[in-house]
């Protein structure tokens, strides 16, 4: 994973991720200076470190580039918690500690993550349908689950 965005890359990466297209250093300057003063070249530089970081990749339209983000920020943000949790001396107790701090909402979500997991994981819902199928018992125990 490549290390944590600085403060001007994330700001530049939300763009990115949030605009879901390509996008020019242009397009990304003028929405920067709504909120602060900013040259047109520091973006520049900002955008080409993060091509050459594997943040973006950029294809040439005209005298421009358009980048458009590699992954997602749910990935960049999963990858973050997934290094910082991996550094730790008791993974568990980490756990513990981040689960503690966590709001209702994220209680809840972490939840429906877990439920969305536990389906891809779970050895019964590997089987193919046409197994279930082949067999009275099969049948029953598909009724089951609808319930």
């Amino acid at each position: 994973m490549p290390r944590q965005l600085g403060e001007l890359e994330d700001a530049v990466m939300t763009r990115v991720w949030q605009w879901n297209r390509p996008v020019t250093v242009r397009e990304v300057l003028e929405d920067l200076q709504k909120e602060r003063s900013i040259a047109y070249t520091t973006v520049m530089t900002v955008m080409d470190n993060l091509h050459q970081k594997g943040w973006v990749r950029r294809e040439v339209e005209g005298r421009a580039y358009r980048y458009t983000a590699v992954s997602t920020r749910a990935a960049y943000s999963a990858a973050l918690m997934n290094e910082a949790w991996s550094t730790s001396d008791n993974p568990a107790a980490a756990l513990v500690a981040f689960f503690g701090m966590m709001s209702a909402e994220q209680r809840d979500a972490l939840e429906d993550a877990m439920r969305v997991v536990g389906q891809r994981t779970d050895p019964a819902d590997a089987a193919s349908p046409a197994e279930g199928a082949s067999s009275a018992e099969g049948d029953e125990s598909a009724d089951d689950t609808e319930r």
